[in-house]
C-alpha cells in the first residue's frame, strides 16, 4: 500500500480487524437476539464490545448504538430530530460538513430549517462567531465535524462543545476523520457522536452512533428490538469486533503518527512546492490532521492529475470520495477560498500512519513526472 494516498476516503483492512473478523465469526456467528446458550455468548461478546468503545470515548456504553457506518448515523440523528423538534426549530452545521450531515439534515429537515455555520479563511469555526450565531439564531442543535475529510483541518470541538451547553443547543460531532489519527479520549462528552469503521482500519459497513443519553431513542430502521429498539436489524457482531480491534491498534499508533508523520508530510509538500510554482495548500496555517494536503494545482485540471498518477500505480483524489467525478461541485472547497476556476485543479493527498519517506517521494516524483508530461500534452 506504499502508493496508496486516499486514507480519508477509506483504508485497507488492519491486520488486527482481519483476525479480530475471522474469530469472532468462527466463535460467534450466531443470532446475538436469539435464546440459546451460543448467542447468549454472542450477545455478552456484543456488550464486552460496545463497553470496550464506551471506555475509549469516556462515555456510557448505553448510549451507543451500532450500526454501519457514518451516512447511517447521520440520516439517524436528522431524521430523528425532524420528527422530535417544534416544526419552528431549526439545527445549525458548518459550512465544511461532509455531505451525509449536509444532505441528511436538509433532506429530513428541509433547507429552511439548515442554517450554514460560516468558517474563516483557514476553514475554522471560530468560537466567538459560534457565540453570535447562536445568540441571533437559537438553533436546537449544532453540527461540527471534528476534522475535515477535505482539508484536514481540525475543529476545535471542545470549545465550540462548551459555548453551545451555555447557550442551550445540543451538540453534534462527525468524528469520522478523527478516530484512528488523532486520540479519541473525551469525545464522549459531546451529545451526539459519529464514527465509521472504515476510516481507521476496520471494515466498511460497520460504525456507530453516540446518542445523547441512555433512554433517547429514534431509530431510522424499523423491525425487530435489536441495539434496545433503536437499530432494527441483526447486528453484525464480526464487523463489530473487527472495528473495535482496529480502533484499539490505531489508537496505540497514534502518538508515532503524529510525531513522525507530519514531517513527511511537509518534506513532500516542500519539494513539490520548489518543482510547481504557484502551488496553493488550503488552510495552509491551521491545525491539521497529520496525513492530509488539500492543493490547488497551478495549472491542469485534477481529473487529469489523478488520471496519469493513477496510471503509474498511485491513488490519490479530486477531495470528497462523496463528491468525486463532478467537477466544481465542492461546497466544502468552495468555503475554504477556492473560486470556481480553482475548483477544477484540487487534488487532496492523505496518507497512512505507515507511510514511508520513501512512499512520499516516490509520489513526489510521480507528480513531477505528470507535470512535464502534461505541459508537454503528451501521453504515459
Amino acid at each position: 500500500m506504499t502508493r496508496y494516498f486516499d486514507h480519508n476516503a477509506t483504508t485497507p483492512l488492519s491486520p488486527a480487524a482481519r483476525s479480530a473478523w475471522l474469530q469472532a465469526e468462527d466463535r460467534h456467528w450466531h443470532n446475538p437476539s436469539s435464546l440459546y446458550r451460543e448467542a447468549g455468548l454472542a450477545a455478552h461478546a456484543l456488550d464486552a464490545a460496545r463497553e470496550e468503545l464506551a471506555g475509549i470515548i469516556d462515555t456510557e456504553a448505553a448510549r451507543i448504538v451500532f450500526n454501519s457506518g457514518a451516512t447511517e448515523s447521520n440520516n439517524t440523528l436528522f431524521a430523528g430530530l425532524a420528527r422530535c423538534l417544534p416544526p419552528d426549530a431549526s439545527v445549525a452545521i458548518s459550512a465544511i460538513e461532509h455531505p451525509s450531515v449536509r444532505q441528511a439534515a436538509q433532506a429530513w429537515l428541509g433547507r429552511a430549517r439548515v442554517l450554514d455555520i460560516a468558517v474563516d479563511g483557514q476553514g475554522i469555526v471560530q468560537p466567538d462567531d459560534l457565540r453570535a450565531f447562536l445568540q441571533r439564531h437559537k438553533p436546537a442543535l449544532v453540527s461540527i465535524m471534528a476534522a475535515s475529510n477535505e482539508s484536514g483541518v481540525l475543529q476545535p470541538w471542545p470549545d465550540l462543545l462548551a459555548i453551545c451547553r451555555g447557550h442551550g443547543a445540543r451538540f453534534h460531532c462527525d468524528a469520522a476523520q478523527w478516530f484512528g489519527k488523532l486520540p479519541a479520549a473525551g469525545l464522549g462528552a459531546c451529545d451526539y457522536l459519529t464514527g465509521s469503521a472504515h476510516k481507521f482500519g476496520g471494515p466498511k459497513g460497520a460504525g456507530f452512533l453516540m446518542l445523547a443519553d441512555e433512554q433517547e431513542s429514534f431509530p431510522l430502521l424499523h423491525g425487530g428490538p435489536q441495539e434496545t429498539g433503536r437499530r432494527a436489524g441483526t447486528e453484525n457482531y464480526p464487523a463489530i469486533a473487527a472495528m473495535l480491534a482496529a480502533l484499539r491498534e490505531s489508537e496505540a499508533e497514534i502518538p508515532r503518527a503524529m510525531s513522525a508523520q507530519p514531517l513527511l508530510r511537509d518534506a513532500f509538500f516542500a519539494r513539490l512546492q520548489s518543482a510547481l510554482p504557484g502551488l496553493r495548500l488550503i488552510s495552509d496555517t491551521a491545525p491539521r490532521l497529520w496525513n492530509t494536503l488539500l492543493m490547488v494545482m497551478p495549472r491542469h485540471s485534477n481529473l487529469k492529475w489523478l488520471a496519469r498518477l493513477s496510471r503509474r500505480g498511485f491513488a490519490i483524489s479530486t477531495g470528497s470520495a462523496c463528491s468525486s467525478g463532478r467537477e466544481g461541485s465542492s461546497v466544502v472547497v468552495q468555503a475554504l477560498g477556492a473560486d470556481w476556476e480553482e475548483l477544477r485543479r484540487v487534488v487532496r493527498v492523505s496518507g497512512g500512519r505507515y507511510a514511508t519517506a520513501a512512499g512520499w517521494q516516490a509520489l513526489a516524483e510521480a507528480f513531477e513526472e505528470t507535470a512535464r508530461e502534461l505541459d508537454e500534452g503528451g501521453r504515459p
